[in-house]
């Protein structure tokens, strides 16, 4: 019987051990074959941007890595934006042909893009775009093109801002499964939806004027490339006045309804053509690795652009969340490196751990001792990603960043009344008074939460302190904005929590003027494994994931959003400087 199962056992190693081998001879073809077949860009030919991935502020690829892009399907903004760049002045580049649905990226992000194709027109090139159908965020990025067309039967959605707070007060009555809220003893909505099962009418207040403003944002930008007043924009978005593609021509979003050929017959016009010629795309995405050989910036002198992005957590870091390892060894590096005159922070972080939050501050502050530190907000920067960004000595942000949300607080697990239902009793035993501090099979005493609530007010204090040094306010001012407070760029500039308001190319000119440079070259920091060496590093963790991808597939993506937001919920350590709710725009 062993000898059976020792020759299983055997024969199952040598499969898998072949198919390791194997994996790896065809990945090594697939890179010889990468390396051999040339992205070569033919004369009048049209950028085709179609952004299919979620795109990342940056996704950190190592170029000189054997394994660069293998697996790696995000695009990072920074990628995004030098593309365009490069395709503004490329002679074979013709025009550009937006045809997204369902952009994955945030409303700043969306904007940067816009921006991007906005000076990529100013060259006299065109950009036209094609839908079969546009989400609200789809329209905002079309709407920059010179013609917007929608297929005859698609939709368009253009209806306002929304977003949706969940809320776990009764959730945790019903499972037993609660959290213990600790949290400074002003705060209106910090972690309200573990307390209650309703809104505020002050957190209500908060969310509708930051949607509003960012709203404002987009209908102005709508309202400068396609010709319509805010007031019948507005109109537009209340009577739902785009939802067929006759109603969008008729209200002026859309120049017509066409299928994607007729679409492409109008591409040929614009590029002089006859038409049933072929005509000559290149997909964005190969266009992005032959761009990144074209550099916009050049000069011995750099800039170093420090990406700080995702939720903050103890530990190195990566492309998706923040940590202090590798954004204390990027800070090292540019600081000591002789090359590197300025240096810019681009954040998109809605916080997590205090602590962390204030290590990287530590290092930013000694930084700037030594050289210029602009800061550029992206998406969000908000409780700890507003932290960290106090210490430069310039902070841009994006009309539509979500900022601030100064504010600390405690949540911590606890099962004693589910573990009561199911007939589970823990006991503890210690040697001294406080040496049982806390147990989650047991209520949370007095004195352990008279402990976690001065940790509480100190880190807000501290907060307050990083905040009014850095922003050259009175610490009544900034406790007057913060509270766990939001609010979009527009209004942080307006109340002095940022100094004006403008993308991640804005920051690094104000950076190079600081440092009187007028040639540069851009060094990136950190760089972060690809897909397939993460995948290899993780191989035994393999089991997790395709769980993760079972309990997605069978419950759905909003149930299993649920699920993960209130695990991480659970998961979190320490005193956390994040944004107190999940707030999805949409």
């Amino acid at each position: 019987m062993n000898f059976l199962r020792n020759l299983l056992a055997s024969i199952l190693g040598s499969l898998v051990a072949f198919g390791i081998v194997m994996g790896m001879f065809f990945i090594f073809i697939a890179l010889i074959g990468n390396m051999e077949d040339g992205v070569v860009v033919k004369k009048n030919s049209i950028l085709e941007l179609r952004f299919m991935a979620p795109i990342m502020d940056y996704t950190g690829k190592d170029e000189n890595s054997p394994f660069a892009g293998l697996w790696d399907e995000e695009l990072g903004l920074d990628e995004i934006i030098h593309a365009i760049k490069v395709a503004k002045e490329d002679a074979n580049i013709r025009g550009i042909s937006l045809t997204t649905s369902f952009l994955q990226a945030g409303v700043a992000q969306t904007r940067e893009i816009r921006e991007a194709l906005l000076d990529f027109k100013s060259s006299g090139k065109f950009v036209m775009a094609h839908s079969d159908f546009y989400t609200q965020k789809d329209y905002y990025l079309a709407s920059v093109a010179d013609e917007v067309y929608l297929n005859p039967v698609g939709t368009l959605d253009f209806k306002g801002l929304s977003t949706e707070i969940l809320y776990y007060k009764d959730f945790q009555e019903k499972t037993g499964i609660k959290m213990e809220v600790i949290r400074h003893g002003k705060y209106k909505s910090a972690v309200e939806p573990f307390l209650s099962n309703t809104m505020s009418a002050e957190n209500r207040l908060q969310i509708k004027e930051l949607i509003t403003s960012i709203w404002d944002v987009i209908v102005e930008d709508v309202s400068a490339t396609r010709n319509i007043s805010h007031e019948n924009l507005n109109i537009i978005a209340d009577t739902l006045g785009g939802r067929t593609p006759k109603y969008a021509v008729a209200s002026g979003l859309i120049d017509g309804d066409l299928h994607f050929d007729e679409y492409e017959n109008l591409l040929r016009n614009a590029m002089g053509v006859s038409q049933g010629e072929d005509l000559n795309y290149i997909e964005f995405e190969e266009y992005v690795r032959l761009a990144h050989w074209e550099k916009v910036h050049t000069g011995t002198d750099k800039i170093a652009v420090i990406y700080a992005q995702g939720e903050i957590f103890y530990g190195d870091g990566g492309k998706d969340f923040l940590g202090q390892g590798l954004m204390m060894d990027a800070l090292h590096k540019a600081k000591n490196d002789k090359d590197v005159k300025a240096i810019v922070l681009r954040v998109d972080s809605p916080g997590g751990s205090a602590l962390v939050s204030d290590i990287i501050w530590r290092e930013i502050t000694l930084a700037k001792a030594e050289k210029p530190v602009v800061v550029s907000f992206g998406n969000v920067a908000a409780s700890g990603g507003y932290y960290i960004g106090v210490a430069g000595d310039k902070i841009f942000a994006e009309p539509t960043t979500i900022t601030g949300s100064i504010g600390v607080f405690g949540t911590i697990p606890n099962i004693h009344e589910l573990a009561g239902n199911i007939g589970i009793n823990a006991e503890q035993v210690g040697t001294n008074k406080n040496s049982v501090d806390y147990s989650l099979f047991e209520p949370m005493n007095d004195s352990f939460r008279d402990v976690v609530q001065e940790g509480i007010e100190d880190t807000y204090n501290t907060f307050l302190q990083r905040v009014a040094e850095g922003r050259k306010m009175s610490l009544s001012q900034v406790d007057s904005l913060a509270q766990g407070r939001v609010w979009s760029g527009v209004d942080a500039q307006a109340n002095g929590l940022v100094d004006e308001l403008g993308n991640l190319d804005d920051a690094i000119a104000a950076a190079a003027d600081m440092a009187g440079l007028d040639n540069y070259g851009i060094r990136k920091y950190p760089k972060y494994k690809s897909n397939f060496e993460r995948f290899m590093d993780d191989l035994g963790g393999m089991e997790s994931k395709i769980k993760a991808s079972l309990i997605k597939e069978e419950i759905g993506g909003e149930a299993y959003q649920i699920l993960k937001e209130f695990k991480q919920a659970s998961e979190q350590k320490g005193i956390q400087a994040r944004m107190p709710f999940s707030l999805n725009i949409k």
